[in-house]
């Protein structure tokens, strides 16, 4: 009989690889299912309905909503007008923070405030100063914001993005969920839109890779350091700015919701991040570049400019997600012939289905029928992508490009 083995590589040993490889994904997906915080169950959450009014409170915290805007003008009036008509019982303000936009950010906001009974009262619209080197745009504009804010004393700042459209009640569920809970930082990650293929792909990818990063469990226990919030929608009190030094401390974060978390919870800080389906993003992403470039400009400062840690990431992503279904659809084709292809095949499919069913909460709140879980090694497969490109990005000087600007790594 003519031996098929390649020279110098033993079938045995050949076939043991080929099925160590599985095997580890494998057990990788079983510690992340069970010991990391329960990442994929889409829990916490906000309340998606109205909560019951207080009849009996009468004194309720005073809050003001910043909005950094920079080319909002077609944004704004879809989320602004619903912002200033919050039901909040208490003293509330909204102040827009015109971030030098090149459209009619600053002009569209006053008119939806005068145009509103309520938005005459609330709405204050300031224009950013001079950016000074080392700040990114946002981070400044939230500085330049609060700073506005200050006049109203207030007990909590709502740090809320301009595509963000808030439901009547969500400024009452926030305030109720921290004073609950002594909270100095709650945050939700918001709905984002997923209605185009490219956003079906892409985005409960997104929103499941950000829980696996930063379970959100973990986020709120404070014996632990994990820390991060979802930058659309962040109530901060006004005390645990302190530890910000008004944003100073965090002038040059691309990353500044993960950032200002951190802060705030090595202070000492309390932390809640939860999900919302009643609080959503209104910002369309209608073809892959859109969502490409959204991921890419921050895929590398994730990793803190670190070309190991994007070697270990790129291998991270191979062996969990591309491995698995390899090693079930090639272990299949030969478990008659080898008992190291049965082993890749049952540990393969081990494995995928793990990963499957971990991925399912996620794509079942966004809408999505259960199947669609199968398809994150593709997702993961874009992601790659992504990350790599980032990479490439900030070696060639283009890092971190977003809206007009461009951001050196630091």
């Amino acid at each position: 009989m003519v031996s098929r083995r390649r020279p110098g590589a033993p079938r045995s040993t050949t076939g043991a690889v080929g099925a160590a490889l599985p095997v580890a994904a494998a057990a990788g997906w079983a510690f992340l299912a069970t010991a990391r915080g329960r990442f994929w169950s889409a829990t916490p959450r906000l309340t998606d309905e109205a909560p019951a009014t207080d009849a009996e409170r009468t004194t309720w915290p005073r809050v003001v909503a910043v909005v950094p805007a920079r080319d909002e003008a077609a944004t704004l009036p879809d989320t602004l007008p619903a912002l200033l008509a919050q039901d909040y019982p208490g003293p509330f303000q909204v102040v827009v923070v015109d971030d030098h936009s090149s459209d009619a950010t600053g002009d569209v906001a006053t008119r939806i405030g005068r145009a509103q009974r309520a938005g005459a009262e609330r709405l204050r619209v300031v224009r950013a100063g001079t950016r000074p080197a080392g700040w990114a745009g946002k981070v400044w504009a939230m500085r330049e914001g609060v700073a506005a804010a200050r006049a109203a004393n207030p007990d909590f700042v709502l740090l809320t993005d301009a595509d963000i459209a808030h439901p009547p009640w969500s400024l009452r569920a926030l305030v109720r969920r921290a004073e609950a809970d002594a909270l100095d930082l709650t945050s939700v990650m918001v709905a984002l839109r997923c209605e185009t293929p490219w956003e079906r792909l892409v985005i409960p990818a997104f929103v499941y890779f950000f829980g696996q990063l930063y379970p959100f469990r973990l986020v709120g226990d404070p014996r632990r350091r994990t820390a991060a919030a979802a930058g659309g929608c962040v109530l901060l009190r006004t005390t645990a700015l302190s530890a910000t030094d008004d944003f100073a401390r965090m002038s040059g974060a691309l990353i500044d919701d993960v950032t200002l978390a951190g802060l705030v919870k090595r202070a000492g800080g309390r932390l809640w991040l939860g999900h919302s389906r009643a609080i959503a993003s209104r910002r369309a992403y209608d073809d892959l570049g859109d969502l490409w470039d959204m991921v890419a400009r921050s895929a590398f400062t994730q990793l803190r400019y670190s070309y190991p840690a994007l070697a270990g990431t790129v291998a991270g992503l191979l062996l969990m997600y591309a491995v698995p279904p390899l090693g079930l659809v090639l272990g299949a084709a030969r478990m008659s012939r080898s008992g190291a292809a049965r082993v890749a095949a049952v540990a393969g499919g081990a494995g995928y289905l793990t990963m499957s069913a971990t991925y399912a909460p996620t794509v079942r709140r966004y809408g999505l029928p259960l199947w669609w879980s199968l398809t994150l090694p593709a997702s993961s497969a874009l992601y790659l992508g992504m990350t790599v490109d980032s990479a490439v990005r900030h070696a060639t000087g283009r890092g971190g490009a977003w809206k007009g600007r461009t951001y050196a790594a630091r």
